[in-house]
């Protein structure tokens, strides 16, 4: 069974949605795209120079964050306790604070495996950040 990933114009849907969380998200100095099954960051947009590496350890951190053993194992113990046969993931967003930045992981809709990353100054209104970047990732369904 084809996935959108195969078809012409994921790539530019993927590059899409990176421009517009770039540009809509409050406060914004970096978004990206990471595809969990191949561990690869498909496209981002960033105010700043980031050495590669770092680029190349933003895909490892997120399949962590969203696939990590401990996180698949509590997801598998809630459904079993709730009953529930699906391959639906439970923590959809996540949110992460360091020193300087608020960091936000949004799971696409669609495309479990596939993840929309915004970077934000510390100073950002979190509500805000939640709506807009809900807003571009519901246009662009993925």
């Amino acid at each position: 069974m084809a996935t959108k990933r195969m078809t012409p114009g994921f790539s530019d849907q993927v590059m899409g949605l990176v421009k517009s969380l770039r540009n809509d998200a409050p406060d914004c100095v970096a978004s990206g795209v990471v595809d969990m099954s191949t561990g690869m960051l498909l496209s981002y947009e960033t105010v700043d120079n980031h050495p590669p590496e770092v680029l190349d350890l933003l895909a490892g951190a997120t399949l962590d964050l969203f696939q990590g053993r401990t996180v698949v194992m509590i997801e598998d113990v809630f459904k079993e306790r709730r009953g529930i046969e699906s391959d639906q993931h439970f923590f959809q967003e996540i949110l992460v604070n360091s020193e300087n930045l608020t960091h936000l992981f949004v799971r696409m809709s669609e495309q479990q495996d596939v993840v929309a990353v915004v970077v934000c100054r510390k100073s950002v209104n979190v509500g805000m950040l939640f709506a807009q970047v809900r807003r571009v990732v519901r246009e662009y369904g993925l």
